[in-house]
């Protein structure tokens, strides 16, 4: 409804009656003073909320991994992006989400690239809690990103026994998204591939990580063949294998073979096929404190 505005009366004397007449008009020409109509009302949308974006890399190989490395130097040339490095001072393969009884010493150190680190002396999980705790005590990060692991982590043996999933567990317990990210076992670790794959789902999820929209009640395990023929076929969503009896997880990958017609049963199956799976692992439980 427009809003009214209420003319001067107009006074006329007639004989010796008074006759007041009054002029009052709707003013409908959508001048300043006009409110809109109800059907004109514009509705307001919340901004997105701008970068940067706030990414922790940690992994299991270590400050010398080569992996990780390679994916802080891509990471570091996104735009609208700030990493930071907290990782185990020694390769820690095969640690799961183990703990120290104590927080263990942390070091300043230079990766093989140049970028600034922090080595923790303990397991991956131990450096995603210095990182969460210390680094960034007062605002968590928007994703931690764990690795590029050297090796495969497919099926239950990833939840179980990877320090690569390890890492992505505990900040993912902590409230913060997380990423896992291996590359697979061939002639020679095709790590440009892996950090392909992941600058592209870090594209593809920028936007809901700064608004806080990514759930952390599992970890995004992506597993990227090191391909002995052939091209990785893409990435492709799957659930974790739960069944390892004789299955072939930690071979080398043609990706040459044709793909089937039926989708991969899992992450293990497509991984063989030479696709990179993608696959949510669950939390599970937290270790006890040694």
């Amino acid at each position: 409804m427009s809003h009214r505005r209420r003319r001067p009366l107009l006074l006329v004397l007639l004989a010796p009656l008074l006759a007041l007449v009054a002029a009052c008009g709707d003013d409908d020409d959508g001048g300043p003073g006009a409110n809109p109509s109800a059907d004109e009302a514009s509705t307001t949308t919340e901004a997105p909320v701008a970068g940067p974006l706030r990414v922790l890399v940690t992994d299991d190989d270590g400050v010398e991994g080569a992996g990780m490395d390679a994916l802080v130097v891509a990471l570091a040339d996104l735009p609208d992006t700030e990493v930071t490095v907290v990782a185990p001072a020694t390769d820690q393969s095969g640690t799961g989400d183990d703990i120290s009884p104590a927080p263990p010493a942390a070091t300043d150190v230079t990766l093989p690239s140049g970028h600034e680190a922090v080595a923790v002396e303990g397991f991956p999980a131990d450096a995603v809690t210095h990182a969460l705790t210390t680094v960034f005590a007062d605002d968590p990060p928007d994703l931690v990103v764990s690795g590029i692991n050297a090796g495969q982590n497919l099926g239950p043996v990833a939840a179980d026994l990877s320090g690569t999933v390890g890492a992505a567990r505990t900040a993912a317990r902590a409230g913060v998204p997380a990423l896992a990210v291996s590359q697979g076992i061939g002639d020679e670790f095709d790590y440009a591939t892996g950090v392909d794959l992941t600058l592209d789902w870090i594209e593809e999820h920028r936007q809901a990580l700064l608004d806080g929209d990514v759930a952390t009640d599992t970890v995004a395990n992506l597993n990227v063949p090191s391909c002995t023929a052939g091209e990785v076929k893409g990435v492709v969503e799957v659930a974790t294998a739960t069944d390892l009896a004789g299955r072939d997880f930690l071979a080398p990958v043609d990706c040459s073979v044709a793909a089937p017609a039926s989708d991969p049963a899992d992450d293990i199956d497509a991984f063989n096929l030479g696709f990179a799976p993608l696959a949510d692992v669950p939390l599970g439980d937290p270790p006890a404190a040694p």
